[in-house]
């Protein structure tokens, strides 16, 4: 039997939507690689934090944005993400991270060196990759074969987000999550937008099963040539 095509997969979406969770599971269930390139974006930002630069300034942040060191392991099952040697899988889900992500994220040496890094990790993946974010089909992987497009109500989203966050207050989730949507969709560089190729899969009222179900048909389809 012939191996299949490598197929480059990109889903992109707001936070919430079920990103993470539906590229993992897809990149499982049909043996690719898998690439959350919002945790590369954390990890940078972790690594700001952490050495003192400043948040607020755009030029300090450029002035350092190719001294980490950033790893993204691509298991589905077990993504791990290093810098500078030290694993900071757990420290990038904090919130003082999470705060900042966006303000780092809109500059662009920061855009342009993790970009690199991303389209370098998925020219490698012999099998095909599942990449996730907010700009892969518009400006990192616009040659990607398949593009989905996840949304979800504010209110479904912050549901998620909420329970991923132990219990977090919903209102301020909610809010939290349409101030960065906000911010993410307005910065000039690479902003969180819909390719126009892109298939728009609302995660809503759909279980994760579902969705998931959903995004590997459409890859099989688009593998199959329909």
């Amino acid at each position: 039997m012939e191996s299949a095509t490598p197929v480059i997969v990109a889903i992109d979406g707001p936070s919430g939507t079920g990103k993470s969770s539906t590229s993992k599971a897809v990149a499982a269930q049909l043996g690719l690689s898998y690439l959350d390139t919002g945790a590369q974006y954390r990890a940078i930002t972790w690594w700001m934090v952490n050495n003192g630069i400043d948040i607020e300034d755009p030029s300090a942040i450029a002035a350092v944005a190719g001294k980490p060191e950033i790893v993204s392991g691509t298991d589905p099952k077990a993504p791990a993400i290093m810098v500078d040697g030290v694993d900071v899988a757990r420290q990038i889900r904090e919130q003082d991270v999470t705060s900042k992500v966006s303000a780092v994220s809109a500059v662009p040496e920061v855009r342009a060196r993790i970009t690199e890094l991303q389209r370098n990790i998925a020219a490698a993946a012999a099998k095909g990759i599942v990449v996730e974010g907010r700009d892969i089909g518009t400006t990192v992987l616009p040659g990607a074969d398949v593009k989905i497009f996840l949304t979800a109500s504010p209110e479904a989203r912050a549901a998620r987000r909420s329970g991923e966050l132990k219990n977090a207050d919903l209102d301020a989730t909610r809010e939290a999550l349409v101030k960065r949507d906000a911010a993410d969709s307005s910065r000039k560089v690479a902003p969180l937008a819909k390719a126009d190729d892109a298939i728009e899969v609302d995660t809503t009222e759909l279980t994760l099963q579902q969705v998931v179900e959903c995004v590997v048909t459409l890859i099989e389809e688009k593998r199959a040539g329909k």
